[in-house]
């Protein structure tokens, strides 16, 4: 897939510490554990969560947020046995079918990021198909990130640096950044895991640098409007600095960044604060 290419123009200033998040996003962990547990096929969980992704869509869109990002098919998904890959390929265009008018009503422009070349051309167009029919909607943006990965969206960026005419000397993060799969979109402010697991799979690399990030053991298909209501919770509590002194923030959010440490514990949230 191409993405146009990033203006020069600064991101937009980190809202007050009160102010909820503008783009979230998910790591939708545990549809296969969720129906293994109930004693079901592990596509039974995937086809649940979809219907967890429409909830969560509406909960986050009641409460503010603009921009949801979500990780549906990575890169490493491959690997899974040949059965449940076909599954979920198939799923595509069934779930797309089942919820485009929904998106529609509600206002949701879709969008699909990640490396689409290789996916069959029935699941292409079905993205296709569903990036037109919400174009014009402006109240949310839902980015599915499907065949994606960290890793590639870096190696891809600069793959068009270089083919841009991009010379060695005048690459940094500023201009790399242009070439990101979500260029033109402010980096996310809060990251959710569910499934218990702390840790980013590859998932939003350079975009997360300055996530505040939030695991909960809940299986994503178990994920409801109290999660939802928890999560911004944690969110609006965190005091957010950017690599700054607490008194004093940089002009611009991704100005300065570094590396962050994750804690976590067996049943609360655990969060990353820098």
């Amino acid at each position: 897939m191409v993405w146009p290419v990033k203006s020069d123009s600064p991101k937009p200033k980190p809202k007050p510490e009160s102010a909820g998040p503008r783009h979230v996003a998910i790591v939708m962990d545990g549809n296969g554990r969720w129906a293994t547990q109930r004693g079901l096929p592990r596509l039974l969980g995937h086809k649940e969560g979809v219907e967890a992704l429409v909830r969560a869509v509406r909960a986050f869109t009641q409460r503010g947020v603009k921009i949801l990002t979500v990780y549906a098919f990575s890169t490493e998904n491959w690997n899974r046995p040949e059965p449940e890959v076909s599954g979920l390929m198939s799923l595509v265009p069934t779930a797309i079918k089942a919820h485009l008018s929904s998106l529609v009503a509600q206002g949701v422009r879709l969008r699909a990021v990640g490396d689409l070349s290789v996916l069959s051309p029935k699941v292409r167009q079905a993205f296709v198909k569903i990036e037109q029919a919400t174009a014009g909607n402006r109240r949310v943006e839902l980015n599915v990130a499907f065949n994606y990965g960290g890793r590639w969206d870096v190696v891809q960026a600069c793959k068009r640096a270089m083919a841009a005419g991009v010379l060695p000397e005048a690459l940094d993060e500023s201009t790399l950044g242009r070439y990101m799969a979500l260029a033109d979109l402010p980096d996310p402010d809060l990251l959710i895991r569910t499934g218990g697991e702390c840790r980013l799979s590859n998932f939003l690399l350079w975009q997360a640098a300055y996530a505040e990030m939030y695991f909960t053991e809940r299986l994503w298909p178990e994920f409801d409007d109290e999660d939802v209501h928890q999560a911004l919770a944690f969110y609006t509590s965190r005091e957010r600095r950017f690599g700054s002194l607490p008194d004093h923030h940089p002009p611009c959010a991704d100005a300065e960044r570094g590396l962050r440490q994750v804690g976590g514990s067996s049943a609360n949230p655990a969060s990353a604060h820098g």
